[in-house]
């Protein structure tokens, strides 16, 4: 049974359809193609059709063009639209004709990165010419080190690597810099929030160790559908970008399906768990030999969905190596069988965090389910770009949980589908990151005085003041030098803004490190008992020594995982902006959290059902970073009927909901923000909502929660008034025991109303 059939039969199951709160038919499309453009080598274009590419769509020939002329550029087109070739046929042009120049290729993984080498040596092959094409990661040899920086035309690499790697050992890589002519930076829509933020910094470093060597290279970006890439692309560069978004490549009709599972609690508001009702609908399709991928948002649920398909397919009397799953700590040489199983039509159906959401070839499989929002509109476009070839009819279904976030996205349909309003938000100017970077700089080569580095020359200027005095520079005439016996960049994780990481080790394995999480985040990560998830592997904590620095963990196996409660205490120290918005205003400003995990709560899989708690013995913790925050007037309580009582439940429930509904707004994880409800702010002493960033310095997350304040507050009202619960549930305002109030969900509507001046709507 083919796919077009397996789409008829869902259609007439009532019992699949009932649950269904969107079928969106996307119809195919026609190629638009644009020929090759003058200037490109002949050799080539001869290379280019030996494999099959005979024209070019319109986006390829734009870009190409573009790049010619000698503009920055970020390509903006589906998954498998054809943006390797805007970025290989340029660089290949120019090494044809000047075979001296070299190319830095940046990628998010290191699995990517391989995937892009093996398909640009395979172009290079049919020009019959030596252009040495290399990945350098962690994974490579020392023995091959010193002929890729030697030979290598394009060195393929992270911004991991380039950071700690490359950048800090210029002098051995001269050959690269003096003659660099294109930067390419994939999936630039990955490179949001903290990750952004250092990949600018790193960036910069970069450009002024090229600007040493007489280079000036071209930068070429890439990325999904985002609402701001050009604004994104800008920031991340700072160069003029010429955006190219105007796709020409085909693609073959998609059916798109909201699911929703029915709910099993209708006064806990919990829902049938998505990882059973994906393990179904995948299972019926393995049955009828469709070839599928499965996302889900974790690596645990990769290995238990795998599990259960292994049975479903034995069930079915079927070879159970047609189910794979796929996921970080596999080995290198799985994953490439895995990849290559794909390809083949060997493997019938895998299952993947979002480690196969990016370009690695696997082929075009036929359905994609999603167990689970992904968290973004960009990203969930590039998990459903994975089904479907450019001449067939293909099968994407999305299964929500409970959570607030999946249940806003699945009863908001029109939300994915219509222009997406994300914006992915970076903030180059974080003061505990452009410090960082500010000494690797310093490392690579002395800063002279007036020399500015991501912030203006005064401040600059004063940022290496401050280094002077902690004796980490020394001026000497008008220069600033490195002082300090350490090598910096070895201590700066571009994942977190803190300034130092606690190390994870396993104390059954004599203390091997099995991961690491920035200072600030571990009294809530890895406390005393709590559950640890590493590579599907679950750990729990022993002991944490945070002057230490040290978490130590040992394996276990659970069906449950923990989440911390913090007793906060928040100080607005500066308010930058502030506006009047209803019967509220609106404030973004600086703000010092002071936090203090007490318990934490035991949630099991699947169902987040509470079915525990424990202490949390640990000291305060004090952070400076930024909020976004809805202050309320005094007489609140006379003015919405709302006694004391009820006041604290709805404030509660109402900061609860914005904090699920934020990341919609501002493109960032969940964790990247916490809410807290105030019956009296001691800096304004009136009924206070306050969402403040968890990274010291903030990285422009509340910022863009201030520009956006009314879509937020509306997705809030939507989110809490279509829930069928009567007093608060996990999928809106949280459970009414929880929100301190059985009144906590009907009060936090009114607020966000008010907050919103609603009645004017």
């Amino acid at each position: 049974m083919n796919v077009a059939q397996t789409i008829d039969r869902l259609r007439q199951d009532d019992r699949f359809m009932r649950n269904l709160t969107q079928w969106r038919s996307i119809p195919a499309r026609e190629a638009r193609y644009a020929g090759f453009p003058e200037g490109l080598h002949p050799r080539l274009i001869e290379g280019l059709k030996a494999r099959g590419i005979t024209d070019l769509y319109t986006h390829q020939r734009a870009a190409i063009e573009a790049v010619l002329a000698g503009e920055h550029i970020c390509v903006v087109t589906p998954t498998a639209s054809g943006k390797t070739l805007c970025y290989n046929a340029p660089v290949l042009n120019r090494l044809l004709s000047e075979p001296d120049a070299r190319a830095l290729y940046l990628f998010p993984t290191k699995a990517l990165s391989q995937d892009q080498v093996k398909e640009l040596q395979s172009t290079i092959e049919e020009l019959e010419v030596k252009i040495g094409t290399y990945t350098f990661d962690g994974d490579t040899p020392g023995s091959a080190r010193k002929a890729i920086r030697n030979a290598g035309h394009i060195v393929v690499t992270n911004p991991d690597m380039l950071h700690t790697g490359i950048l800090p050992h210029h002098t051995i890589w001269m050959k690269l810099f003096e003659n660099l002519r294109y930067i390419v930076v994939d999936e630039l829509h990955h490179y949001r929030g903290v990750f952004g933020s250092h990949l600018a910094n790193v960036l910069r470093r970069l450009k002024r160790i090229c600007a040493f060597y007489g280079s000036d290279p071209q930068f070429i970006c890439c990325s999904a559908t985002i609402a701001n890439p050009k604004e994104m692309a800008e920031r991340i560069v700072e160069k003029p970008i010429h955006l190219i978004d105007d796709n020409g490549a085909p693609a073959g009709e998609r059916h798109f399906l909201f699911y929703n599972p029915p709910v099993v609690n209708a006064e806990l508001g919990i829902r049938r768990s998505s990882v059973h009702v994906a393990t179904d609908i995948a299972t019926q399709l393995l049955s009828k030999d469709i070839q599928s991928i499965v996302f889900t948002r974790s690596r645990l649920r990769v290995e238990i969905m795998t599990t259960y398909l292994k049975d479903a397919v034995a069930r079915l009397g079927k070879d159970t190596d047609l189910v794979r799953g796929y996921r970080g700590g596999y080995l290198p040489t799985e994953r490439r069988a895995i990849e290559k199983g794909l390809r083949d039509g060997e493997i019938m159906a895998v299952v993947s965090t979002n480690a196969l959401e990016l370009g690695i070839d696997i082929g075009s499989l036929d359905a994609c389910i999603m167990v689970g929002y992904s968290g973004s509109v960009a990203s969930t476009w590039q998990q459903a770009g994975r089904a479907g070839r450019r001449s067939s009819t293909s099968l994407v279904i999305l299964v929500a949980s409970s959570a607030p976030l999946d249940q806003y996205i699945i009863c908001h349909p029109e939300y994915f589908f219509e222009l997406s309003p994300e914006n992915a938000t970076v903030d180059t100017k974080n003061l505990f990151i452009v410090s960082s970077h500010v000494k690797c700089a310093a490392f690579e080569f002395p800063f002279k005085d007036g020399e500015a580095f991501g912030l203006d020359a005064v401040s600059t200027q004063g940022v290496l003041e401050y280094l002077g005095e902690q004796r980490i520079l020394r001026h000497v005439r008008d220069r600033w030098h490195w002082n300090a016996d350490a090598y910096p960049a070895q201590d700066i994780s571009l994942r977190t803004a803190a300034p130092g990481n606690v190390v994870i080790l396993d104390t059954t394995q004599n203390g091997r490190v099995i991961g690491e999480i920035d200072y600030f985040s571990a009294p809530t990560e890895v406390y005393q008992n709590a559950i640890y998830l590493h590579q599907s592997a679950q750990y729990t904590i022993e002991k944490l020594d945070l002057e230490d620095r040290k978490a130590y963990a040992r394996p276990v196996e659970t069906d449950y995982y923990t989440d911390a409660q913090v007793k906060v205490d928040l100080r607005v120290l500066d308010a930058f902006r502030s506006e009047t918005v209803g019967q509220a205003s609106r404030n973004h400003g600086e703000v010092s959290v002071t936090w203090l995990p007490s318990i934490y709560k035991k949630i099991k899989f699947g169902t987040h059902e509470n079915v525990g708690y424990g202490d949390i013995h640990l000291p305060e913790i004090n952070m400076h970073t930024t909020s976004y925050w809805i202050a309320f007037s005094e007489d609140l309580s006379e003015r919405t009927d709302l006694p004391q009582s009820r006041l604290g439940a709805a404030l509660n429930g109402l900061a609860n909901t914005l904090r699920q509904v934020a990341p919609v707004q501002v493109m960032c994880d969940p964790t990247d923000i916490r809410a807290l409800g105030l019956l009296r702010s001691p800096f304004s002493e009136q009924p206070t909502i306050f969402l403040y960033e968890t990274y010291p310095g903030g990285v422009g997350f509340s910022e863009k929660l201030f520009t956006t304040h009314d879509r937020l507050l509306e997705a809030a009202i939507s989110l809490i008034s279509r829930c069928g619960c009567k007093e608060g549930c996990p999928s809106c305002v949280g459970p009414a025991l929880e929100i301190g109030g059985e009144h906590g969900k009907s009060g936090a509507l009114i607020l966000a109303k008010m907050a919103l001046d609603y009645r004017e709507r």
